[in-house]
């Protein structure tokens, strides 16, 4: 019988969440769902000097927003907790302990101190350090001191690590599910610290044993876990669980819009986007970090954003439901290479998301807006607002900018249409038609149909003349149809701004 599906998403509560770290929420997500999977939530916190208040609701607030639902961990529980590894710490000695005994690891007693002075013992010979099996003979630890002093010194409570004792000249394969085979030497690698002096695993210990007692069945993390990765598989073989050992799968980086390397905070703060989901605001610095919820995102489009950085579908289709994508998902469409970070395509995704859905949703999300300026308006009338001009949006934060002109008259105008469209004869002209807007039954056609009939007779450049008229109602030369926009704003709001329009203009 097969085994079943069963993946985790595992933060560190160290800060916010970036959005490469979402996308790999997602990516586990898609794939459990996909095979009748189960989708777990833990938090690795065995770190407590990088712990930052708030960071682990951050992290469950903004999967919850994202609509990434787990079947168990933090905050829902299971048959496999606790869910928080600072809460399993009692587990983690024995089975360091266990490799102690097997010879798969020793204790090291080397002060911070003695490390400094190997490193630079090292760089005076133009050499990196490293604790592997070509220096453990001459540093302090279990291998190198008799069986009663290591005893002595661990029973009188002096500080210890316990280090992996990686095999020498061994070569290691790890199998990737994206990338294929990957080979490494033993002798390249150093003995990772797996338990620390403070009583709590490393990353390495910790993670390993989680997985196994959770029955995880494959590990689908980002790509720069992979040199991680052969001591992963040396730990399962320690253990003798590499019958169980998952499957692993190491995801491509999220790079940068603009050259080489790993998206950063500071390149979202340089061009302008964010690279959280959610706003943060930092405990420690009170920095504020903007959040694509706060931005005017989607929580459906910022899923159709990550979707799309290192995977392909394979079909033209670009606009997919979260449920779509579960289907349509495979590892083997995953890139191998990096995929750069598109602010452009961002703004798309939001723009198709905005104009799907429905006029009353995001009237109501308008209001919300129109409100926090002051601005008041009957909610048919802003629906209208919406319905006409939610195309030339891609955020519901910009359809202020695009649609002012219908709840406030101009009080300025600009200064490029005067001196372009505005001529001596236009405020005679502009009067004129404000007469035949007053006599007209108010229709749009009709409306139009008579100014244009003025415009022509009069042989009148049809250019200057509606510039200068949409002018007097906008206060630029933007807008919907112009007839449309006389329609919505009604005949007296429509002669009155004509009218300060004329007086105003005259005398700039």
């Amino acid at each position: 019988m097969d085994r079943k599906v069963r993946v985790r998403f595992a933060p560190s509560p160290t800060g916010p969440l970036h959005i490469g770290g979402v996308r790999t929420a997602l990516y586990n997500y898609f794939f459990a769902k996909q095979n009748g999977g189960d989708m777990i939530l833990r938090i690795e916190d065995t770190d407590q000097t990088r712990f930052v208040p708030g960071a682990e609701e951050y992290i469950i607030e903004a999967l919850t927003w994202l609509g990434i639902k787990f079947d168990e961990g933090v905050g829902i529980g299971g048959n496999y907790g606790p869910y928080r590894q600072s809460e399993r710490k009692p587990m983690y000695k024995q089975y360091a302990d266990q490799l102690i005994a097997t010879g798969w690891a020793y204790y090291a007693f080397d002060k911070p101190e003695e490390l400094d002075a190997k490193r630079k013992e090292f760089e005076a010979q133009k050499k990196t350090f490293q604790y592997d099996c070509n220096t453990r003979k001459e540093m302090c630890n279990s291998l190198t001191l008799p069986v009663d002093e290591v005893r002595r010194r661990i029973e009188s409570g002096e500080p210890y690590v316990v280090r992996f004792k990686f095999p020498t000249d061994t070569e290691i394969h790890v199998h990737d599910l994206i990338r294929g085979e990957v080979k490494m030497n033993s002798n390249l690698l150093d003995d990772k610290v797996l338990f620390k002096s403070d009583g709590m695993p490393t990353y390495h210990l910790a993670n390993i044993v989680d997985d196994h007692t959770m029955e995880v069945s494959h590990v689908i993390r980002g790509e720069e876990w992979l040199p991680s990765a052969p001591l992963h598989v040396m730990l399962y073989k320690a253990f003798g669980w590499e019958d169980t050992m998952p499957q692993f799968a190491h995801l491509p980086l999220l790079l940068k819009p603009d050259g080489n390397g790993k998206l950063s905070k500071r390149d979202g703060d340089r061009l302008g986007f964010p690279v959280f989901p959610l706003e943060w605001h930092d405990p420690k610095t009170g920095e504020v970090s903007s959040g694509y919820r706060e931005k005017g995102y989607f929580p459906e489009a910022v899923v159709n954003i990550l979707a799309f950085l290192g995977w392909n579908p394979g079909v033209e289709q670009e606009i997919f439901s979260i449920d779509e994508l579960v289907q349509l998902f495979s590892l083997d469409r995953i890139s191998k290479s990096g995929a750069k970070f598109d602010v452009e395509k961002a703004k798309w995704f939001n723009h198709k998301y905005l104009q799907a859905k429905p006029n009353e949703e995001i009237t109501l999300l308008f209001e919300k807006d129109l409100a926090q300026r002051g601005v008041s308006a009957a909610h048919d009338y802003v629906f209208a607002v919406v319905e006409l001009m939610k195309e030339r949006v891609s955020f519901v934060s910009e359809l202020w900018e695009q649609t002012h002109y219908f709840f406030q008259a101009p009080t300025e105008y600009d200064p490029a249409v005067i001196k372009k469209r505005w001529k001596e004869d236009t405020p005679a002209h502009l009067t004129k038609i404000k007469e035949i807007i007053q006599n007209t039954p108010f229709e749009k056609q009709l409306m139009h149909d008579a100014v244009m009939e003025y415009i022509q007779s009069n042989e009148l450049n049809m250019g200057q003349i509606m510039n200068s008229f949409r002018l007097t109602l906008v206060g630029a030369a933007k807008g919907p149809d112009l007839f449309e926009l006389i329609t919505m704003l009604g005949k007296e709001e429509t002669l009155a701004r004509m009218q300060k329009g004329i007086e105003t203009i005259k005398t700039i």
